[in-house]
């Protein structure tokens, strides 16, 4: 594979370790409803899905509490969660070196209305011309809709970039348009490439300059 032109990251568990901000953020929600709080499945599976499958799941045996929910997330501010959320410390000096060789930097996440708010918190929107959010899109991940919205934006096709995820979800995303995956510390999604951190992606054979 030649260097990449364009690289694509999935937000929470890349980008910033968010598993804490989402366990809290959903057991609030959960509380405020007078349910228990989750489990560790229910959270392993809050963590890689959008925010809409997720409160549906968790009140899965009480469909009736399902719009209260819903509205009451609507209305819920979500500052005082970010807190609870870790950025990656090597991500903006990969960026920042991502800007120096002239490559493309996008996002695609099952985050919805959160994602600005976050991008603006830890001063990355200027490292990003494109995001794509589960509120972009007729069709969340694992539909590849983001990934192709986000190649017509920059005039490339799927060999001219790489995604970087954690979770089966983003394996099956990439996928969706042939895309090849970064697998961020999860060996176990048959990534085409595995990293520990960010600055490891630039010693693979695709960034050999």
């Amino acid at each position: 594979m030649p260097i990449p032109k364009l690289i694509i990251f999935d937000c929470d568990g890349v980008m910033f370790d968010s598993k804490n901000a989402n366990k809290h953020y959903y057991n609030h929600i959960l509380e405020n409803l007078g349910h228990p709080v989750m489990t560790a499945e229910e959270l392993e599976y809050v963590h890689i899905h959008n925010v809409m499958k997720s409160v549906r799941y968790l009140l899965r045996n009480y469909p009736q509490d399902i719009d209260k929910a819903e509205a009451y997330r609507a209305d819920l501010n979500y500052q005082p969660f970010l807190k609870y959320m870790t950025i990656e410390p090597d991500l903006i000096a990969f960026l920042e070196e991502l800007q120096r060789r002239g490559i493309e930097r996008a996002i695609s996440t099952s985050r919805t209305n959160t994602m600005g708010i976050i991008l603006d918190l830890y001063n990355l929107s200027p490292y990003y011309d494109k995001v794509m959010t589960t509120s972009d899109v007729q069709n969340p991940k694992p539909h590849p809709e983001a990934l192709e919205v986000i190649l017509d934006h920059y005039g490339m096709t799927a060999d001219d970039a790489l995604y970087i995820g954690d979770s089966i979800i983003d394996r099956q995303h990439s996928d969706g348009v042939g895309m090849k995956l970064i697998a961020f510390r999860n060996d176990k999604i048959n990534g085409d490439y595995q990293v520990e951190n960010f600055l490891d992606i630039l010693e693979l054979p695709p960034f050999a300059e």
